[in-house]
């Protein structure tokens, strides 16, 4: 079954990044490179990304038959997505496993959530 693990930042997550020092920036990369590797290992990662920050994004609607967009940022929230895991594993276990191993776990700013096809899981 296919999860996808959302991870969130907000302005309080992103100012602990800014302060911490390099070296303790490169622990947490690390810590996202050894859990890549581990799962492409493991035959579970299916794809892992960051994203790009929300002021990037656009939205997009069909109006009358036209295609229109607009720029984000659009959510009136602080915590916005700011990376993925997709994971193929066996349960919801697993999946939760897996999310507690990323390091914003600690601040509760992961999400994991089931993926469902057009007509179910």
């Amino acid at each position: 079954m296919k999860y996808l693990i959302m991870i969130y930042h907000n302005p309080e997550s992103r100012a602990l990044w800014d302060k911490m020092s390099p070296a303790e920036q490169a622990l947490g990369l690390d810590a996202y490179e050894a859990l890549d590797a581990a799962l492409t290992e493991s035959g579970e990662l299916v794809v892992s990304e960051r994203l790009a920050d929300p002021e990037t994004a656009r939205r997009v609607g069909v109006r009358d038959g036209e295609t229109i967009s607009s720029d984000g940022p659009f959510a009136e929230v602080k915590e916005q997505l700011a990376g993925f895991y997709l994971v193929d594993v066996e349960d919801l276990e697993r999946a939760t496993e897996i999310a507690g191993r990323i390091p914003e776990a600690f601040l509760n700013m992961i999400e994991v959530r089931p993926v469902m096809g057009l007509r179910g899981p």
